[in-house]
């Protein structure tokens, strides 16, 4: 596929080098920053162009006129929003991608049309980190939760505890446990590698354990693996930016919210948009404060400010003065092995929540979800199974399927919803929404091939 991207921020390098590793794709990225631009062509095989990402000679010269695909992640709405307009308009560009950040511009979905601004798909970075945030903090004991099937089905990664009902026992005790053959364990990863696993394998404690199952039944399995349950009924946010005021404003209906933010100015804009939360003027690190404000007794602590440092630090400082559970946003891959050391209980990437979005998009085959993992190293991804003379999988049963090595079929969602336990011998049907959990990002293109 021949993709065009503008913007050579964090999002905008991390997904040409993502997708300049896969076959048979060209990529070619603009911006205005040359020495972004060469340190990218020295390191990934694509192709860069400097200049303005809206002006039309350089959308001519990176070509726009022959890309199947452009994706617009530059720091400004308004030039992804024109660059957009003028390859529809000039270059009859198939598919653009637009990062659109402003809730002026996205709240408003009868601006993106063919007729008026030609924005295939738009994805805002602070709603999809917000969602993701809340769903943790409505499932306590997950370090991951992520949606397919709209909404029928929930991927949920956890971190196993000596006290958890699976630990020290095999896999096939879940399922006689339980009397639920539908949920199903996708993988297992220990001391950072992915195992091989059956019904035999036995899981351990601090293992890595990625489930599949409904999202009633979500709960219940946290408990299986960690007994970690209780209800988040306080949380403290540190940083009042756009992530920290939609995250407080979603969660104030439901929970007890406090938010600390440095401005004095933002904190009263703050305070003046919140209905419910209790906006603090301060240092989310200072430890006077945090004691003052019972930091002991809340149940999550969340770090969404502007720097990885401070959210890193104010979250060890909130750890060790005794909150329950504490949630760091970064997006150095370098930081994250604090979560594996349990320093600090959950960290999450803006960046790789933002590449899951757009590769939805971007993926081939009729592949309408994706979700990455381990910081970029695995992925989940669900596609329909579309009836045709030569389908590779419909009407096949799971175990005549060729797949990729390390990549499994781990839940199959029928095209009117019911959800279907999964064996070796469970037959593809037309239409069928099958998941499945990918270890090793190369094989990605076998997988799309599949259901091309």
């Amino acid at each position: 596929m021949n993709i065009l991207i503008l913007g050579a921020g964090q999002v905008g390098s991390t997904t040409a080098k993502q997708l300049a590793k896969e076959e048979d794709n060209e990529i070619t990225i603009v911006d205005t920053d040359l020495e972004k631009l060469n340190k990218l062509s020295n390191t990934t095989d694509l192709r860069v162009v400097e200049g303005n990402a809206s002006y039309p000679n350089i959308l001519k010269a990176a070509g726009a006129d022959t890309a199947d695909m452009l994706i617009a992640l530059t720091s400004s709405d308004e030039v992804n929003m024109i660059a957009c307009q003028i390859a529809s308009t000039l270059f009859n560009t198939q598919t653009k991608i637009a990062r659109i950040r402003a809730s002026e511009y996205s709240d408003n979905e009868d601006l993106f049309s063919e007729s008026e601004i030609p924005v295939d798909h738009y994805i805002n970075p602070e709603e999809l980190i917000t969602s993701y945030i809340a769903e943790l903090i409505q499932h306590p004991g997950a370090f991951q939760v992520l949606d397919f099937a709209e909404g029928r089905l929930r991927m949920v990664g956890v971190k196993t505890k000596q006290q958890g009902f699976l630990v020290g026992n095999p896999i096939r005790a879940l399922h006689e446990h339980l009397g639920n053959e539908k949920v199903r364990i996708s993988a297992i990863y220990r001391d950072g590698d992915i195992i091989n696993i059956d019904g035999n394998t036995t899981v351990q404690e601090k293992d890595e354990v990625y489930f599949i199952a409904s999202p009633d039944d979500i709960d219940d399995l946290i408990i299986e693996f960690n007994q970690d349950h209780e209800r988040v009924r306080s949380v403290m946010i540190a940083g009042g930016g756009k992530i920290g005021l939609k995250l407080a404003a979603r969660l104030e209906r439901s929970n007890q919210v406090k938010l600390i933010e440095k401005s004095v100015e933002r904190a009263k804009e703050l305070a003046e948009q919140l209905e419910k939360t209790i906006v603090l003027k301060g240092d989310a690190a200072d430890d006077v404060l945090l004691t003052e404000e019972n930091i002991n007794n809340t149940d999550v602590f969340v770090a969404v400010t502007n720097s990885e440092e401070a959210n890193l630090l104010s979250s060890m400082v909130a750890k060790k003065l005794g909150t329950k559970k504490v949630f760091a946003l970064i997006n150095k891959t370098s930081y994250s092995g604090l979560a594996e050391a349990e320093t600090i209980d959950v960290t999450f990437s803006a960046e790789e929540i933002t590449i899951s979005s757009l590769l939805s998009h971007v993926r081939k085959g009729d592949v309408v979800k994706v979700h990455t993992l381990k910081r970029g190293n695995a992925e989940a991804l669900e596609a329909i199974a579309h009836d045709s003379e030569n389908s590779k999988v419909v009407g096949k049963s799971i175990e005549k399927i060729v797949l990729p090595e390390g990549s499994f079929i781990t839940a199959v969602v029928s095209s009117y919803g019911e959800i279907r336990a999964v064996h070796h011998t469970t037959i593809i049907q037309p239409d069928d929404h099958v998941i499945v959990f990918i270890s090793n990002r190369g094989a990605v293109a076998e997988i799309e091939t599949l259901f091309e």
